[in-house]
């Protein structure tokens, strides 16, 4: 698995290392059941504090991504519930659309938009 650090990013650390996951998730990338590296070795792998690394897996574990197990580590666990999936993404969308129309951002191009990123994901 490959993971990559933006160090001139204004977004988090821990914050890249979740939305990188979720999109293997999302591309097939990362399967059920795949083991995530250890926090130490993931750490050492992009360069960042060990702290960083669990903070990233207790979010994710939190929103349903993953299972973390002493024995195996963290492993990938998409168990989310879809009608809270779907109220999450409304919650989201609603602000991101919000800003499109604020920037004069038509709904066919925001469709357009949606259609190309989840051709990404397989769909």
């Amino acid at each position: 698995m490959y993971l990559e650090i933006d160090f001139n990013s204004d977004e988090a650390f821990y914050v890249q290392l979740c939305n990188q996951i979720i999109i293997g998730i999302a591309t097939s990338r990362l399967q059920e059941g795949d083991t995530l590296p250890s926090v130490r070795q993931l750490a050492d792998e992009v360069g960042i504090n060990m702290h960083t690394v669990n903070k990233a897996y207790s979010l994710l574990k939190q929103e349903g991504y993953i299972r973390l197990d002493r024995r195996s580590g963290a492993v990938i666990a998409v168990d989310m519930d879809k009608i809270k999936a779907m109220e999450d993404m409304k919650r989201e969308l609603s602000v991101i659309l919000a800003k499109g129309s604020c920037k004069n951002v038509t709904r066919e191009e925001a469709h357009e938009l949606i259609d190309e990123i989840y051709a990404e994901y397989g769909e």
